[in-house]
């Protein structure tokens, strides 16, 4: 059994050593080293495809980087699904459905007709793009690309 004085230094002591912790991590994910949201990449065109996302609500429905709706598919990486799928056609693939005057119904589902202008399709195709390069360090990496089941996966899987 520990004194009240062992106490209150066991307490402080592991409450210092966890504040040192946390500031040393806090430090090290700030330092460009680690930096893996190819920031440097952004473009107005994908400030814009950003700010159309946010407006047409576009999360009520769909997720990107495992955040929003699970209605419609996860656009996270769409382009590489669409491009493996469509013979490199992804991008034509997402500006035809984003500028349709009719609702597009895929599976069942219906997605609003948004009508959009090919500037303002451009600019979300460009918003994926964008999304697409952040290295995610496998995260949601269940099936890849070619619909094999990915090695991180597998191992998963297996244990």
């Amino acid at each position: 059994m520990l004194s009240k004085k062992q106490a209150r230094a066991f307490f402080l002591g592991g409450t210092l050593v966890t504040f040192l912790i946390f500031i040393g991590l806090t430090i090290f994910s700030l330092s460009k080293d680690v930096d893996q949201t190819n920031h440097e990449n952004i473009t107005p065109e994908v400030v814009r495809g950003k700010e159309i996302w946010e407006t047409n609500n576009c999360m009520g429905c769909h997720t990107i980087l495992g955040e929003g709706g699970y209605y419609a598919p996860e656009l996270t990486k769409v382009i590489d699904r669409l491009n493996q799928k469509y013979n490199g056609q992804g991008e034509a693939v997402i500006k035809s459905i984003l500028m349709s005057e009719g609702p597009w119904q895929p599976n069942g589902r219906k997605m609003v007709a948004y009508g959009m202008t090919d500037q303002e399709a451009s600019d979300v195709v460009a918003f994926f793009k964008w999304i697409g390069e952040i290295d995610l360090n496998g995260f949601g990496e269940v099936v890849g690309v070619d619909r094999k089941i990915s090695p991180l996966a597998k191992e998963k899987l297996n244990n």
